[in-house]
């Protein structure tokens, strides 16, 4: 093993020399002959029932890629898909299936594993993927929790390996261009960068505690979590609502969002983390299993006064409003929306100013990864390991102060932000949709309000007031087989 991850760390030295794309100055022919090189790219896709649907067609269509594994724990799904690739996805048609991703790992053949496992195994296959010197692709969120997503950031820089997060928004030349916009000034001071996922959900219902079915592995299905008895709400897509194995909405939909949010913070102010975060919330309307808020509104504010509103609604009803989608507030009081629409506000007008260029890597978001990948260049990734910790953490810290919330009335006193009349007035928009459109009873329903959590972003813990039990939330409990090291000893 040692061996080859020198090899592997020789080789990406040798294929980044020299070399930068898109708006570094890497020539389209260039590119080209990257993205299609002669010798063929090894892949494994591993979570391959939802998500892994999409890796498997967005990988296996490009030049000289060729899917050697499909991994997942699931026996009847890992036969089904198995027969699709090696029918369908050209140049894979010797595909194997196996149950566990470390078979994978010790094949010297591999280059590159994409990864859209339950969240809880995300940062654990980045470690794993960096220590036997293979990149990897891997959905949002990055990180399960804000201690593993440090040690997945310190195993990508130790081992060089690329590492690109499923937040395709980071491959979109309109969103690099409107974020490159705002960072330049010119639509003036940014002052809130607000993330929304919107979307129809419906509840799950109740599912009683059984034996795994014998087509499931279930001790790696489950992996680093320690998720002690079964049933059928968590396999396959509805452990998102579950805090052991997802994150909720706002870490699952809302990364995308998130993400967009955290990026379009001033580059210029060491805007890592917030300096402090409140969220607040409810599972309305839906009497069931799940964990998670369907209803949510959070704020964090960062050391440069900039702050990132979130807000999460699920609840379907008549008139329901889906949004999925970013806006901006600016000092002057005007506002942007996605695409680029602009709110003027008592005159306020965009500035001739000069626009610094944001650098992506072509070739949409699996292409742009190959292309980093062949040329062992982790800096050419679009939405690195380092932006997935930042942004990914913004998410996990606010469901921490959610978690940690009391109940109070459902009435519009519940939402606490002192002076901030822009925090109030969203909140008020959510309030009076959860009120007049899901039809939450004023006299009898509770919101969750969470407390504000002041965050040491430096050392990557909270301080002050709720400081111990929210520091309890920055790690989860871990099973033995599946435990990671820490950041120093990755």
């Amino acid at each position: 093993m040692e061996n080859s991850r020198r090899s592997f760390i020789k080789k990406s030295a040798i294929g980044a020399a020299g070399i930068t794309i898109g708006g570094m100055g890497f020539s389209a022919k260039s590119y080209a002959s990257i993205l299609g090189a002669n010798e063929r790219f090894r892949i494994a896709v591993c979570g391959v029932n939802g998500r892994g649907k999409s890796h498997i067609n967005g990988l296996g269509n490009l030049e000289n890629v060729e899917i050697v594994y499909l991994v997942e724990p699931d026996r009847l799904v890992l036969e089904n898909r198995v027969a699709e690739v090696r029918e369908n996805v050209e140049n894979s048609s010797r595909v194997k299936g196996v149950a566990d991703v470390r078979h994978v790992l010790d094949d010297k053949n591999i280059d590159a594993i994409s990864v859209a496992t339950p969240n809880n195994w995300h940062s654990l296959m980045v470690i794993w993927a960096a220590q036997a010197g293979k990149h990897i692709y891997v959905e949002k969120p990055a990180s399960h929790d804000v201690y593993e997503g440090r040690v997945a950031l310190a195993a990508a820089e130790k081992y060089g390996i690329v590492v690109q997060h499923g937040t395709q928004r980071r491959s979109s030349p309109e969103w690099a261009k409107l974020i490159g916009e705002i960072r330049s000034g010119k639509y003036g001071k940014m002052l809130v960068s607000h993330g929304f996922a919107c979307k129809p959900r419906a509840g799950i219902g109740y599912k009683p505690f059984t034996n795994p079915p014998e087509h499931l592995d279930w001790n790696l299905w489950r992996g680093p979590s320690v998720v002690d008895r079964y049933h059928e709400n968590l396999v396959h897509y509805n452990w998102h609502w579950f805090w052991q194995v997802g994150n909720g909405e706002l870490n699952n939909q809302g990364t995308h969002q998130l993400d967009v949010a955290y990026w379009a913070l001033d580059p210029e102010v060491e805007n890592t983390h917030p300096v402090r975060v409140m969220a607040m919330g409810g599972r309305f309307s839906w009497d069931d299993q799940g964990e998670t808020p369907n209803t949510m509104f959070a704020v964090a504010e960062f050391k440069n006064g900039q702050r990132v509103f979130f807000n999460v609604r699920n609840v379907n009803h008549e008139g329901y409003q889906r949004e999925v989608t970013n806006r901006f507030y600016f000092e002057d009081g005007g506002r942007l929306h996605e695409g680029g629409e602009y709110f003027s506000h008592n005159g306020s007008q965009p500035r001739d100013v000069p626009v610094k260029e944001v650098p992506i890597t072509p070739g949409g978001n699996y292409g742009s990864f190959v292309a980093a990948c062949r040329a062992g260049n982790p800096s050419m990734a679009n939405g690195n390991m380092r932006d997935a910790h930042y942004s990914c953490t913004l998410g996990h810290l606010m469901n921490i102060s959610y978690r940690l919330g009391k109940e109070v009335p459902f009435n519009a006193k519940a939402g606490k932000f002192g002076d901030d009349a822009l925090a109030f007035e969203e909140f008020m928009k959510i309030h009076e949709i959860a009120r007049d459109g899901m039809g939450v009873p004023v006299d009898q329903a509770k919101y969750v309000v969470g407390p504000w959590l002041e965050f040491d972003g430096e050392a990557e813990h909270f301080v002050r007031d709720h400081s111990v039990e929210a520091n309890r939330l920055l790690f989860d409990p871990r099973r033995a087989e599946f435990d990671i090291p820490s950041p120093n000893s990755v």
